[in-house]
């Protein structure tokens, strides 16, 4: 079972959840910039949710289908066609062999999952898939993927939700009715990102901190999977400091001496030696993983109490979707899935 590259897009990788137990070696976490649709897509097609999938940036890729396959498409919403029929997303499809998946840009979000049942079948290394674009480790060959690669899939169990779809296929592809309603998990039309404060935000100055939470910020073209780099009034300290390299997360906001912040993503460095001026809270970092360059951004500050609330009320929300599932995988019903 495999799929074939026909045009590889932007910028598409394999990626999972991440690299997690090596960054005290250097090694970097990688994995997708919105875990919360890569989890999802993998739940639709009835992976474990940390499965590897097809990360694609901006303007998707082409495939063939070289087997029949069971995929879902979530994340940014680009147009999908097959044979000219416009794809569904953010719910199972099943696609016949031979068939052609066209991706084109995104028009809300900048980042697009698509998941196969079974997952893709490349070599874990250091316990996962994901692709270092710059290290060159993982994914397929550690690299973007290129036109002619040919990516197999893993081997997949039919089940309820695949028979249904089998049976009722009349064209290249058929697609459950019900579908999970993406607002639920991420909202693509928020500007609104919210932060903690960071171990430094006293050392700025109070102007500094009182644009930060009431003015806008643009994301530069200059930023990519490791960090987007912002651009709005510098952030000034009150008086430099020298600080001592420290461990850095995703989602931390650092501020080089130009006063621009960069915030730290997937493909971030294990350690910095930038003032953290704050935090983006975890339920956020999906939100601002789907903001493209040139789009405005304002910060909002919550409480740790608040933030550690909102991951707990999230990943509730995933139980709840993936019991709903499991439901309708043994009595495929007609509504979509109410959380």
């Amino acid at each position: 079972m495999s799929l074939r590259v026909e045009r590889p897009g932007q910028l598409t990788s394999i990626q999972d959840l991440g690299r997690y137990g090596y960054q005290k070696y250097g090694v970097i976490v990688s994995g997708a910039m919105d875990s919360i649709s890569l989890r999802i897509a993998n739940l639709l097609v009835g992976n474990q949710e940390k499965e590897a999938v097809l990360e694609m940036t901006l303007v998707g890729a082409s495939f063939i289908a070289e087997q029949d396959l069971l995929i879902a498409v979530t994340g940014g919403d680009m147009l999908v066609a097959i044979d000219e029929k416009t794809l569904p997303l953010w719910r199972p499809v099943f696609v016949k062999k031979g068939s052609q998946l066209r991706f084109q840009s995104s028009l809300t979000g900048c980042r697009t999952y698509l998941a196969v049942a079974g997952g893709f079948a490349v070599d874990e290394v250091m316990e996962s898939k994901s692709t270092y674009l710059r290290g060159e480790i993982g994914g397929y060959k550690g690299r973007r993927l290129q036109t002619g690669d040919i990516i197999n899939c893993g081997i997949f169990v039919s089940t309820p939700i695949l028979e249904q779809l089998r049976n009722s296929l009349s064209d290249s592809f058929s697609a459950t009715k019900w579908h999970v309603n993406p607002e639920t998990f991420i909202n693509l039309k928020e500007k609104v990102i919210r932060v903690i404060k960071g171990g430094e935000f006293e050392l700025f100055t109070n102007e500094s901190q009182e644009h930060f939470f009431n003015g806008e910020f643009q994301i530069t073209p200059n930023s990519d999977r490791m960090g987007f780099r912002l651009q709005g009034a510098p952030l000034q300290m009150e008086e430099p400091v020298e600080l001592i390299s420290e461990p850095v997360t995703n989602g931390t906001i650092q501020v080089p001496k130009d006063g621009n912040p960069i915030v730290l993503l997937a493909d971030r460095q294990t350690t910095g030696g930038y003032p953290k001026f704050a935090q983006v809270v975890t339920v956020d970092l999906p939100l601002l993983a789907q903001k493209k360059p040139g789009e405005k951004i304002r910060f909002k500050e919550i409480s740790l109490e608040e933030a550690e609330q909102l991951y707990l009320r999230q990943e509730k929300q995933l139980e709840k979707l993936k019991a709903g599932l499991q439901l309708k995988a043994l009595k495929p019903a007609s509504s979509a899935i109410k959380l």
